[in-house]
């Protein structure tokens, strides 16, 4: 499972996979030319995700613009077998086997960014200055599609739901929201249910149903 508290950057960066640029494949409203999301697909045998891949890199520009980042920004999202992300689940929370999502925060955030308020600002005069602006590094998110499909069942519903899941809630985690209190943990779960009602449909389950919420809260 996910971590319940922000992860640090990886000691050693991992060897890059096939890279998708996912920054020109993107459509919608949502969709931010001004951040990029790489998408590395690092497993062994690169089996065909049960979702097209800039979908996923859609729901995760659609999560951080809702949280107001601004951009040029750029987030990593890598697809790894269940043997890697076991070992980064020990180096970085001393986890004991596979998980399925790991976020890596790089850039500091705002204290209030999960308000909205804390972000530098992005208005038209700030946006038209934008090609001069340094890259905002926004963070590494970490899936095991495998890991994924073997709990969808008990939880989204799908193996295409639950990666859909996977990437809004670690999006979430790398703009500063966390599930630790009962309070903080509402306002994710109702983040999640807004990002995922507008921009990918209905999941095949309720992840939040009173059988499946102590595993959410978990991540």
């Amino acid at each position: 499972m996910h971590a319940r508290r922000l992860l640090p950057q990886p000691s050693s960066p991992r060897p890059r996979g096939h890279v998708i640029d996912a920054a020109d494949r993107g459509s919608g409203a949502a969709w931010s030319a001004a951040i990029r999301v790489e998408i590395q697909d690092q497993r062994a045998d690169s089996t065909p995700l049960p979702v097209e891949a800039h979908r996923l890199a859609e729901l995760l520009v659609a999560t951080l613009n809702d949280a107001g980042v601004p951009g040029p920004a750029r987030v990593d999202l890598t697809l790894v077998d269940p043997d890697t992300i076991a070992v980064l689940n020990a180096e970085h929370l001393g986890g004991e086997g596979p998980t399925d999502v790991l976020s890596f925060p790089m850039d500091p955030f705002p204290d209030d960014s999960v308000s909205g308020d804390g972000w530098p600002d992005t208005s038209a005069e700030a946006a038209a200055e934008s090609d001069t602006a340094p890259l905002r590094m926004v963070g590494d998110v970490v899936i095991a599609p495998e890991v994924a499909a073997s709990q969808a069942d008990g939880h989204a519903g799908s193996p295409a739901d639950e990666l859909a899941l996977l990437v809004v809630h670690a999006g979430l985690h790398l703009v500063g929201h966390d599930h630790a209190e009962a309070e903080e943990a509402a306002a994710m779960v109702a983040k999640e249910r807004a990002l995922l009602a507008g921009w990918w449909g209905p999941l095949a389950a309720d992840p939040w149903a009173a059988g499946a919420i102590e595993t959410e809260h978990r991540r």
